[in-house]
């Protein structure tokens, strides 16, 4: 037996990257996968080697930030992949959210696996967030102040939850210092949640594109699909470099390169791009305790998916309603994106409301629906 079987901690590797079976039809969007792990790999890496010169006392935050970009050896690379590399990240993780609810990988038995992906992707946002919040430019101070403050909607106890987190009366020195030490803290719990997606997949291994088991047609991952990676992570790696060396301010706020000022506030205070969605189901709401459950209520429905879609054929791809109001929902999802960015004026306020309705209907109302329709026509359908 060779010893990648025979050694213990060999085999694991064996048995995950070399020999695990996979069906042979998955396409490139399973590919995802492999580039959010070498995403998470490039923050970590990137990240330890900007904590060692990074300084989170408020006073020197920001000016720690203008030292590591033009007095360490090639601070500059590294601080410009780390926050290029959370966009990329954003990118490819939305990427890997719209393939699990095209193709369907949230249905049974990978709820377990489904779970545990959205619990990663609320903590991501945690730790982008916080992650933004330690740069403590303009928009890292607003940012952190409005957002924080929101948790004193919660009844009973939410006026005293802010002062707890600010460790003040308002976003100050103990903010940023607790701010970075979980932010450097939260990636390696990341990691290791990471190891449990993975092990929650290992266990039905992957779905695919065409909805039926994938039992009938294996082959191992190494070598087909671990060249099949290879090929858009280095597509991913060109585009990365791309935007890292030619155009590295492209996806932040010209605002966050102004020293963060308590006593000035920007005309408008939006969070970074991937967070825009929320912000604006977040503001579409009149009452502040409503958007604040509306908004964590956006992410949390994901988990409602596995008991909501009732359709007997797994994934999108042979169900012609189904895929139109997905990508109904994607178009909608942009625009929501957009609103977050813009003034709350006419006509955007009843867009953002419009647009908020139409995405918690898609889980509630629309998918139950278009479902149970489309299971009565296949019925029809295989009685002719």
């Amino acid at each position: 037996m060779p010893i990648r079987k025979s050694n213990p901690y060999l085999s694991l590797v064996n048995s995950y990257l070399i020999d695990s079976p996979q069906p042979s039809s998955i396409n490139y969007w399973w590919n995802l996968g492999s580039l959010l792990g070498l995403c998470l790999i490039i923050q970590i890496a990137s990240g330890i080697f900007l904590a060692m010169h990074y300084s989170s006392n408020i006073e020197l935050a920001f000016n720690s930030v203008e030292h590591i970009m033009r007095d360490v050896n090639a601070g500059w690379l590294i601080r410009y992949i780390h926050a290029n590399g959370a966009s990329f990240f954003f990118i490819c993780l939305y990427l890997h959210i719209g393939k699990g609810l095209y193709y369907g990988s949230y249905r049974s038995p990978r709820i377990l696996l489904w779970v545990i992906g959205v619990i990663i992707f609320i903590l991501t946002m945690a730790i982008a967030f916080m992650g933004y919040c330690c740069v403590y430019g303009q928009m890292s101070h607003w940012g952190a102040t409005v957002i924080t403050n929101l948790l004193s909607a919660i009844p009973f106890i939410g006026g005293d939850l802010v002062p707890f987190i600010w460790g003040g009366f308002s976003v100050s020195n103990p903010t940023i210092q607790r701010f970075f030490a979980i932010h450097y803290l939260l990636p390696f719990i990341l990691a290791a949640l990471v190891c449990m997606h993975l092990m929650a997949l290992h266990v039905n291994g992957s779905s695919n594109p065409i909805g039926i088991t994938g039992n009938v047609d294996r082959i191992p991952m190494h070598n087909y699909f671990i060249f099949k990676d290879l090929v858009t992570v280095f597509i991913f790696l060109l585009i990365f470099s791309l935007f890292v060396f030619f155009s590295p301010n492209t996806l932040g706020h010209a605002d966050n390169y102004i020293p963060g000022n308590p006593l000035v506030t920007p005309p408008s205070i939006v969070p970074e791009w991937y967070l825009l969605p929320f912000y604006a189901i977040l503001r579409s709401i009149p009452d502040k305790l409503g958007g604040v459950i509306a908004m964590f209520g956006a992410i949390l429905i994901l988990l409602s998916l596995p008991f909501t879609d009732r359709s007997i054929v797994r994934g999108n791809a042979f169900k012609p309603l189904s895929k139109f109001f997905f990508y109904l929902f994607i178009f909608n999802f942009l625009l929501l994106g957009n609103l977050g960015q813009l003034h709350v004026e006419v006509p955007y306020i009843a867009l953002g409301q419009y647009a908020t309705l139409f995405y918690f209907a898609y889980y509630i109302i629309i998918i139950p629906v278009i479902s149970e329709l489309e299971n009565i026509l296949f019925y029809l359908g295989t009685k002719n």
